[in-house]
């Protein structure tokens, strides 16, 4: 089955590299903000 559109466009490489960093980013800012802090009090308290 062929897709109707080209999926190696440069357009769609940027659109997926795009979500990939985003969602790398968030992931990193969510361990930053909640799960190191949580992890220090625990250890300490």
């Amino acid at each position: 089955m062929e897709l109707p559109v080209d999926i190696g466009h440069p357009a769609w490489v940027t659109a997926v590299a795009t979500v990939i960093s985003y969602s790398l980013i968030l992931a990193l800012l969510t361990a930053a903000v909640f799960l190191i802090p949580y992890l220090i009090f625990s250890v300490l308290l």
